[in-house]
């Protein structure tokens, strides 16, 4: 049996929010709170191993040493529109990262991603960069943004999603094999069209009422 390279969640938590997630009767007001909730949700694991540094505080009954965490920057990076909707949860666990954004859609036709916009902090070759975006089709669009940043010379990058199909997470094992994937659900196939069977349809349109 194929082995894929990903982190799947298995909280019960997270479980019951993509079951709600993927129903076609819930609507746009619901879509997009799920979408932050399990983003935030989500942030604990994909943050588990970043770096702490030792402190030195007083607490009301004398000192402490603690952890907080260490210099190494954070930047979010959503893949735009879709993307947009897991900032606010992720953000809401980590106040202080930066938001960097990438623009690539799937043409309907080839299914082969176009690039139509890229803005980062200007020192994001420094940062631990979580690209988010709730799907993980074919892989096209996700390889396309981790090569932009790759080329910006960023070295530490985590691909964060809602539900991917096995073909993309295959794709970015291959292409990207330095790239941590995580995802709350893995399904096993995509249609004559790339959407994720049995997903949740566009996520775009759900979350913008578009659809």
């Amino acid at each position: 049996m194929e082995q894929l390279k990903a982190f799947i969640f298995d909280h019960p938590l997270i479980q019951h929010k993509v079951t709600k997630l993927r129903d076609a009767q819930t609507d746009t007001k619901n879509f997009r709170e799920l979408v932050e909730e399990l983003a935030m949700l989500m942030a604990y694991e994909v943050t588990r191993d970043l770096p702490l540094k030792e402190v030195k505080i007083d607490t009301p009954m004398g000192p402490a040493v603690g952890h907080m965490l260490g210099d190494k920057k954070i930047t979010l990076v959503p893949v735009l529109r879709a993307g947009l909707g897991m900032v606010p949860g992720m953000q809401s666990i980590i106040p202080q990262a930066r938001v960097g954004h990438v623009g690539v859609y799937r043409d309907h036709d080839t299914l082969e991603p176009v690039e139509y916009y890229f803005k980062m902090p200007s020192d994001v070759a420094d940062s631990e960069v979580f690209i988010l975006d709730p799907m993980l089709a074919t892989g096209g669009s996700a390889v396309a943004a981790i090569t932009q940043l790759k080329k910006r010379g960023v070295k530490h990058i985590r691909w964060v999603c809602i539900i991917a199909a096995a073909e993309g997470v295959r794709r970015l094992n291959e292409e990207h094999p330095d790239v941590e994937v995580f995802c709350a659900a893995l399904d096993p196939v995509l249609n004559d069209q790339g959407y994720i069977v049995p997903g949740l349809g566009d996520a775009g349109d759900r979350l913008f009422g578009t659809k």
